[in-house]
């Protein structure tokens, strides 16, 4: 016979107020106040990461790039800028890199490696040299030994290309011909009486004396062509002996001048093979140096001190510097690029309008990040990086080929047709850091096959730090040094231990701390703000209390509303009375940072039919895949626990009142169970209570996330209909682990206005929602009499033989009408 089940109606004691909030004791800490602490310059908790960063900044081999991943907050920029700053500390400083004009051919312009800080000497030098040869070769030029030889050159060219004219017109002049010097050029006409003869006259004349005119003219014509052919030739040879005259006159100060350059840099091929070039090249283009000149307008400042290696004419000599380093600070660069954009990372050809077009020159490359980090460190944000066009694929390029290719981000998409520069390709030697979150890292190791060959370490940041005595010192000074280098106001141990307190509520984990030390910061700061205007020297534990309170209430409106809505009884939610088949579940919103728990009505109706569980939320697209998960582990507990012996002959379904959006996750899967459970036995479930918490298949309930905010959330509806006593939330017990309750829930809670109570299993959970005895199977197989499993399988039973008997009947009328 089997045994009744007893009622419980009296509620069990909930947790103990040290269990819901295991605060920090400010004694423990070991100072009054901040002030008394030294700085703590290392990050607590973090040694893999920065062990990680190390190696990536120390190893001298290629492709060993860092991925830096992690939450926001937990230092991570902070850490690389330091570690990387040490480690280039202890790295030679890199060699200076300058763009110099190609003169065989100026669109390939050469790149040129100096030692650290020779670029600026280099090109200060060469304007000098410009500047110099500007006013010297002018005034070479309006010498008298220039002048004396170009006359020279003129009578001489001129005696040549006028003698044969001159004989030329003496033989015609014997045959009645003049020869005429035009505007036009040389013409013939023939003499009458020693004078050219007129058109009137020519008109007069008998035809015969025309015809031997004409003849004659011809004739010379012929032969005045061959004496003027050698015109252009004597002309070129004339060009010529001024061109020589003018780099001969040139050389002399031009190899002077471009000597006195070559002395200062006696010990650099490079530079002397470029000063070579230079000198040849303003030999043969000294006309550019009067050019200048002639240009020159007379302002304020004497010729003498005029700049003129800014003319554009002379950028063909000027040194375009690309990186250049003090020789003073002995370090490897550490380049953080905010905007890693294509032009940004490889650089840029500028270009100038000129006449209307767009032109260039090797003066217009600008340098990248990579150009001022090569030889040392260039930090990334990955997420900026993926969004830039093309940049991903440009640093990818570049790392693999060891090199610096400007390319624009318009060649690469064929929207320009403008003249443009194929400037050399600069070696590269540098350590790349990306720094993002742990999605983009395994995104990016899933899709893109060259990420894992050229950034094969990974700095991981922890986002919790283990709750012991010794870390709870360290994190207390690592608050201490924060405060005292942002020049905060000191803080006294209350309002360390009020922030140490937060840290665990943010890590969702009484036995944790959160590395999230950003969110710290900011409370920290918004607390001394509060403490000025207070006009205290410290920041005490109701300054820390009082920013985390405005912070919440500051991100509350949409739970206020929500709040609101439930207390109108617009949305229908039940914290006092018993009703059958209906659970208070309970759920996080999350926007943003701020997390808060929300009350909703679940409810569960049964009847008889052929073993259906209806998930009414997957039916109209509203739950997600772990919610269903969730319903389909009710259904195999029902039917693994109960009317073993008969087909599970039961339709159910399960719904969230008043839903109107998503629903995932299986934390409701036990409130689900219970709505069913008590729809089945058909007893009542106390309102005044919510749960949460998954289950599985063997009736066991499991952690969920969340938990403060859910029992924060319920809490708030009973609080605003006033606590009575019998108010409480049922958690899974592996989640006591997780509580860090706000104060106020826990004066409730101390003071019996409020209960948190943990459940194992699902008759533990379906006992105190109840008030009865859930019963376990005798040995007989039965459950006690009156128990709710023993309810609930009745119920199936009845279920299996309402459908027994319904198939019979059904069976029945088909063969009676198969006899009809």
């Amino acid at each position: 016979m089997a045994k009744v089940a007893q009622d419980k109606r009296t509620l069990p004691d909930g947790l103990k107020p040290q269990k819901m909030r295991p605060a920090c004791d400010p004694k423990t800490l070991g100072f009054e106040n901040t002030k008394a602490l030294s700085v703590q310059h290392d990050l607590v908790g973090q040694d893999r990461a920065m062990d990680a960063i190390r190696l990536s900044a120390d190893i001298g081999h290629k492709d060993f790039n860092l991925y830096v991943l992690g939450h926001e907050g937990t230092g991570r920029h902070t850490t690389v800028s330091k570690l990387l700053a040490k480690a280039a500390s202890s790295r030679p400083t890199p060699c200076d890199w300058v763009y110099i004009n190609n003169f065989d051919a100026p669109h390939k312009p050469n790149a040129m490696s100096l030692p650290a800080g020779l670029a600026g000497t280099l090109r200060s030098a060469m304007q000098d040299l410009v500047d110099d040869l500007a006013n010297e070769i002018p005034a070479l030029f309006e010498s008298e030994e220039y002048q004396t030889q170009r006359r020279a050159i003129e009578e001489e060219f001129g005696q040549r290309h006028e003698e044969p004219i001159a004989e030329f017109a003496e033989k015609v002049k014997e045959e009645d011909v003049a020869l005429l010097r035009t505007p036009m050029g040389f013409m013939l006409a023939a003499l009458v009486d020693g004078k050219p003869i007129k058109p009137e006259v020519y008109k007069a004349l008998p035809p015969e004396r025309k015809e031997e005119i004409d003849a004659k003219i011809e004739r010379l014509q012929e032969h005045l062509s061959q004496v003027l052919k050698h015109g252009p030739q004597l002309q070129k040879e004339h060009r010529q002996h001024i061109e020589a005259l003018h780099a001969s006159m040139a050389e002399r100060v031009v190899t002077l001048r471009v000597g006195e350059v070559a002395k200062g840099f006696s010990q650099n091929a490079d530079i002397a093979n470029y000063l070579e070039q230079v000198r040849q090249d303003m030999i043969s283009n000294a006309e550019l140096f009067l050019l200048s000149k002639g240009n020159s307008n007379n302002g304020p400042f004497p010729e003498a001190i005029r700049k003129y290696h800014r003319d554009p004419h002379f950028d063909r000599y000027s040194i375009n510097i690309m990186v250049t380093h003090d020789v003073a600070e002995t370090a490897a660069p550490v380049v953080i690029e905010d905007l890693p954009s294509l032009n940004n990372l490889t650089g840029r050809i500028e270009h100038v309008s000129e006449m209307g077009t767009l032109a260039t020159n090797f003066t217009l490359i600008k340098p990248g990040a990579l150009h001022r980090a090569n030889g040392g460190y260039l930090v990334l944000d990955a997420h900026r990086l993926l969004t830039e066009p093309f940049a991903w694929d440009a640093l990818k390029r570049c790392l693999q080929g060891q090199s610096i290719t400007i390319t624009s981000l318009a060649d690469r998409l064929s929207l320009a047709s403008t003249i443009t520069l194929e400037p050399d390709p600069i070696p590269l030697d540098i350590r790349i850091v990306l720094i993002g979150d742990r999605r983009l890292h395994m995104l990016l190791l899933l899709l893109d096959p060259e990420f894992g060959v050229l950034f094969k370490l990974q700095a991981d940041f922890e986002d919790d730090l283990d709750r012991s005595a010794k870390n709870t010192r360290l994190l207390a000074r690592t608050i201490g040094s924060y405060a005292s280098k942002q020049k905060l106001r000191p803080l006294t141990a209350k309002a360390v231990a009020a922030l140490l307190d937060h840290a665990v509520r943010l890590a969702d984990d009484s036995k944790k701390f959160t590395l999230q030390i950003g969110m710290l910061a900011d409370v920290m700061r918004e607390a001394d703000h509060y403490a000025g205007k207070a006009k205290r020297k410290l920041v005490s534990d109701e300054h820390v209390h009082h920013a985390i309170q405005e912070a919440n209430r500051r991100a509350s409106r949409i739970k206020d509303r929500m709040l609101e809505a439930v207390t109108r009884k617009t949305i229908l939610i039940d914290t006092a009375g018993d009703a059958i088949g209906q659970v208070n579940g309970l759920s996080v919103i999350g926007i943003g940072h701020h997390h808060f728990g929300r009350p909703s009505r679940i409810t569960a109706r049964v009847r008889m039919g052929s073993g259906k569980l209806i998930d009414i939320e997957r039916e109209v697209e509203l739950g997600g895949p772990l919610h269903s998960k969730g319903v389909l582990i009710l259904g195999a507990y029902l039917a693994a626990n109960y009317a073993l012996d008969v087909p599970v002959s039961l339709h159910a379904s399960l719904v969230f009142e008043q839903s109107y959006g998503g629903v995932d996750g299986d934390s409701a899967s036990s409130t689900e169970l219970y709505a069913l459970l008590s729809a089945l036995s058909g007893v009542p479930i106390r309102q005044g209570l919510a749960v949460t918490g998954s289950v599985n298949q063997n009736g066991e309930v499991q952690a969920i996330g969340g938990v403060n905010e859910k029992i924060e959330g319920f809490f708030d509806l009973c609080k605003a209909r006033r606590l009575t006593g019998e108010h409480g939330v049922l958690i899974p017990a592996s989640n006591i682990n997780h509580l860090m309750l706000r104060p106020d829930v826990v004066e409730a809670a101390n003071a019996g206005k409020f209960r948190v109570i943990p459940v194992k299993t699902i008759d533990q959970g379906i006992e105190i929602l109840t008030g009865r005895n859930a019963g376990r199977r005798n040995r007989s197989g039965a459950f006690p009499e009156g128990s709710i499993n023993a309810l609930v399988e009745a119920q199936l039973h009845k279920f299996a033989e309402t459908r027994r008997r319904f198939g019979a009947r059904t069976d029945q009328d088909n063969n009676q009408n198969d006899r009809k």
